[in-house]
């Protein structure tokens, strides 16, 4: 069955109906351009196989809303041309980051993940703003975090790194890895949930260390640019890999934008200045000249640094931009709605063109 894959007995129960219906379940391996590949137990033999599935509306029917790598899906093999994806079954976790540009739309980029391995390059200096923003990410999709300190092999000094990452990151595994020569990845593989997504910048070692924890190598390589140590966008798309150790890892782009998508992540991410905020004299303290400002006195006698303040400032004010823009999104959507419906109920109206109405 599909056990390796993260298949349990509650996907089965939610699956009965689907299956009264002569449906098949299949998790997404990787999604494109209206079309993916899914991992099924063969009906027949019970054998692991892969096919090709439409994910556009079946005969006429919806479409599932925005299938991703690593939903669980209900296939129709009897669908023409080719088999369908006919439903998504709940998701129970989410990565889900703002859209490019001033969009409000949020973009999914791994659907039902246990840990978030956040891949950062030693061998630049981490920008901890940029980290921060990941671990919120990672907080928000419901899943756990993990900070994955990559090419270990190439410094002499991550100790000292992982000590400054582990600052901004309570209560996270920080881990220190080298995929080249194997450092760590027995601790990493541990540490592991049955399904992993490995998510960050460009050149942060995310196809290396696929390939490493693979076993072989599964996504192509490219070596980073000299000098700044940038990536050149080596995976294009989101795809899942089963891992020889049983369970499953998706590997994701390099993110250059991390827009958050929500305000939950930011508070678990930031939890030593919310438990600060709590202790204030007043509960709607600014944190600006009240008196009795427990943070104003945690920066005042350094508890609180001044850099993660400012970070803590600047996700939040993007999560109020996001929340006013989804808010007016939806405001014009009820508008556009109200209208249609009051267009399609005139037009229902046949007019009496001067004649009496009947008594």
């Amino acid at each position: 069955m599909l056990s390796p894959y993260g298949w349990t007995a509650e996907l089965s129960e939610q699956f009965e109906l689907f299956a009264e219906a002569g449906l098949v379940p299949a998790r997404l391996a990787r999604v494109d351009r209206g079309q993916a590949d899914a991992v099924l137990a063969d009906p027949g033999t019970g054998e692991l196989r892969t096919v090709r599935a439409d994910t556009r509306p079946v005969s006429g029917g919806a479409a599932p809303a925005n299938p991703c790598t690593g939903d669980w899906v209900a296939l129709d093999l009897a669908a023409e041309p080719m088999t369908a994806v006919a439903a998504l079954l709940p998701r129970r976790s989410a990565i889900i980051r703002k859209g490019a540009g001033k969009s409000s739309e949020g973009q999914v980029l791994a659907a039902n993940v246990d840990t978030v391995l956040i891949a950062v390059s030693l061998a630049l200096d981490p920008d901890l703003g940029r980290v921060e923003r990941f671990l919120a990410l990672a907080y928000e999709s419901g899943a756990e975090p993990l900070v994955v300190l990559t090419k270990s092999d190439l410094v002499g000094d991550a100790e000292f790194v992982r000590e400054d990452v582990e600052r901004i990151a309570p209560g996270v595994p920080v881990l220190v890895v080298s995929a080249e020569t194997g450092a760590g990845l027995d601790v990493l593989r541990a540490c592991m949930g049955a399904t992993s997504a490995l998510i960050g910048q460009s050149g942060a070692g995310k196809s290396t260390l696929t390939n490493a924890l693979a076993g072989h190598q599964v996504m192509t390589v490219q070596r980073t640019r000299e000098g700044d140590e940038k990536g050149r966008h080596t995976t294009t798309t989101r795809e899942l890999f089963a891992l020889p150790g049983g369970g499953v890892l998706i590997d994701t782009p390099g993110l250059r934008g991390v827009g958050l998508y929500g305000g939950e992540g930011l508070q678990q991410a930031f939890a030593e200045i919310d438990e600060l905020a709590g202790r204030c004299r007043f509960p709607d303290c600014s944190h600006l000249s009240e008196p009795g400002c427990a943070v104003r006195a945690a920066l005042a006698d350094g508890t609180l640094a001044q850099r993660r303040w400012e970070s803590y400032l600047k996700l939040q004010r993007e999560n109020e931009w996001i929340a006013a823009r989804t808010d007016a999104r939806l405001a014009a959507d009820r508008v556009r709605g109200w209208k249609q419906r009051s267009k399609e109920a005139r037009g229902n109206i046949r007019p009496w063109h001067g004649r009496r109405a009947p008594s």
